[in-house]
């Protein structure tokens, strides 16, 4: 609960800085002073959201899994790993199939001689 209030008070400090540069920029504006440094106070509010907001979304963040081989096989069994396939085999006939018996160069024939 903690961190998403934190969270809640980051937004609203951006929210506020935002609007208070937007004013800040309206009334240089109206003194025909377009160019003019935002003022400090405006800079320390949007810091301290983004501290705030930092903190507030590393409390509120769900605790982290551990991502070793042993803990993976605490979750499964040794027939689900070999369950696999083991060997894909991409070579095909598809050539010595689909192509013209001309095309295809002739083997000599193999004799074999019993005696």
């Amino acid at each position: 609960m903690f961190a998403k209030l934190l969270l809640l008070t980051a937004t609203l400090l951006v929210f506020h800085a935002a609007f208070s540069t937007y004013e800040h920029l309206s009334y240089l504006k109206a003194l025909e002073r377009p160019e003019g440094p935002i003022p400090m106070a405006i800079i320390v509010e949007t810091l301290i959201a983004l501290v705030l907001g930092i903190v507030g979304a590393s409390l509120n963040a769900p605790p982290l899994k551990e991502i070793t081989w042993a803990s993976e096989m605490r979750k499964r069994s040794i027939d689900e790993m070999d369950s696999r396939l083991g060997f894909a085999n991409y070579v095909t006939r598809g050539r010595a199939l689909f192509t013209s018996r001309d095309a295809i160069p002739r083997q000599p024939a193999i004799r074999t001689e019993y005696h």
